[in-house]
């Protein structure tokens, strides 16, 4: 019999909640050597060198400020770089290099989950807890919520000041005005503290998670996804709405820990989210599954179904597609 992960009510000690942002276990062994750069897109090879430059300069940072008239060392300041583009040009591939390159303490996270850590923590922990780290890296920040972008941008400011890089990429939709220029200056704006010492850099490119890759799966009955998840030892199998409310008695801070170990995730009476609250956590869900590699397979509706138009039409339509995004490729994953 299948497990359920409504069944499970993971724990995440706030002592931990920082100690657990490292790059997920897919990123564990990439470099700047294995990012193949596209021919036809020649800002990723200049991405990679960028990059490569900014690593060796945070080392340089940690390793302390200029000396002084009586050889006392100044604070340093941390470096910035902000990576620009579209979904799936292998931006995460480069924060996750950087995160390697870089000496320890290091932390590296999505712009949710920090947001997240520094709700449990609150602000004051959360910047002690970051204040001796010579990185920070942040995959997909967002400017949807200004309430969260400004918390952020706080923190970011007190943290480049004790010496702390920084280094974000961004959700910019593919064909947005400007081909993402519209992203890169908003970010700058909204950390417009922040934003002399912030490098901005585009990275173009088609969504490589699409690339020559057939149509999703359809979904299966739900005798047959009983039959799959059965043969998988460890596999869940929860009913959609029933999983979708378990998930809001969750912080999503603990979504990473509630598929810990994990091989499959089975999905049955898949539908259209019925509101943005549910969306928005089925986001992080899809978030945390894409970094664990966690295959998926669904009943009832396909998943590039769950988000509704007007969803897709809404403020949150950059979390959406990449939420789709990434749940197309788990599902064809399963489907292999």
């Amino acid at each position: 019999m299948p497990e359920r992960l409504v069944d499970r009510n993971p724990v995440v000690p706030a002592d931990q909640l920082i100690a657990q942002m490292v790059p997920p276990a897919m990123f564990d062994d990439v470099s700047f050597a294995s990012y193949i750069p596209d021919p036809n897109e020649p800002t990723q090879a200049d991405a990679v060198r960028i990059a490569e430059e900014f690593a060796g300069k945070v080392g340089k940072i940690r390793s302390g400020g200029k000396r002084g008239l009586f050889g006392k060392k100044s604070q340093p300041v941390g470096a910035g770089l902000y990576l620009d583009g579209g979904f799936g040009v292998g931006k995460t591939h480069l924060l996750a290099s950087i995160y390697h390159a870089s000496p320890e303490p290091k932390a590296f996270g999505t712009f949710v989950e920090l947001t997240h850590v520094v709700g449990a923590l609150g602000f004051n922990k959360a910047l002690e807890g970051f204040s001796g780290y010579s990185v920070l890296c942040i995959d997909e920040f967002e400017l949807d919520d200004p309430g969260d972008t400004m918390l952020v941008s706080r923190l970011l400011t007190e943290l480049s000041q004790v010496g702390v890089s920084v280094v974000a990429t961004s959700n910019t939709l593919p064909g947005q005005l400007g081909e993402g220029r519209f992203a890169a200056q908003d970010f700058l704006r909204e950390i417009k503290k922040l934003g002399s010492i912030f490098e901005s850099v585009r990275v173009d490119g088609p969504d490589y998670r699409h690339r020559d890759l057939p149509p999703a799966p359809d979904p299966i009955s739900a005798e047959d996804l009983g039959a799959a998840a059965a043969k998988i030892e460890g596999a869940t199998l929860d009913d959609f709405d029933e999983l979708c409310k378990h998930l809001s008695t969750l912080h999503p801070s603990r979504y990473g820990k509630l598929i810990d170990g994990v091989p499959a995730v089975f999905l049955e009476n898949v539908h259209a989210a019925p509101d943005q609250s549910v969306a928005l956590r089925l986001v992080v869900l899809a978030d945390r599954l894409y970094d664990a590699g966690t295959p998926v397979t669904v009943s009832g509706a396909k998943l590039d179904e769950i988000f509704t138009d007007e969803m897709l039409n809404g403020g949150y339509r950059k979390k959406y597609l990449r939420a789709t995004s990434r749940l197309l490729a788990l599902s064809r994953f399963a489907s292999v």
